[in-house]
């Protein structure tokens, strides 16, 4: 059914994972980098630092914690369907969080034996 690729980025700007508002930005672009589609995001600035927020696209979600004092931030992106691109998501997060280590680990969900190639359902279908 789909992919669900963990990822944590160390050593991460503290601005930047601090910004409530930028970081949304970012998650977006890599959405839209991704090929996915955008449906609603909600993203929340903790205090005194940290932000959490989730992008609900139409091939899943892409859900963002980030704790600026460790420089760290957890990425979960889970996409249904082949058409996705997680790797240019996860690239432009590495550069725009200004990250020097990250680490993936990618998990297929949903293993089905249909015998026919699966594609998400556009929104509204």
């Amino acid at each position: 059914m789909g992919k669900h690729v963990i990822a944590e980025f160390y050593e991460c700007d503290y601005e930047t994972i601090n910004n409530h508002e930028l970081v949304e930005d970012i998650m977006l672009k890599s959405v839209d980098l991704s090929g996915a589609t955008t449906i609603k995001s909600v993203f929340h600035r903790f205090s005194p630092y940290g932000v959490s927020g989730v992008v609900v696209v139409s091939e899943s979600h892409f859900a963002i914690h980030t704790w600026p004092e460790y420089g760290y931030c957890a990425v979960d992106v889970f996409t249904c369907g082949d058409l996705i691109d997680n790797q240019a998501a996860l690239d432009y997060l590495k550069e725009k969080f200004g990250s020097r280590n990250v680490s993936v680990v990618e998990m297929k969900r949903g293993v089905l034996n249909l015998g026919v190639d699966l594609h998400h359902k556009p929104v509204g279908n």
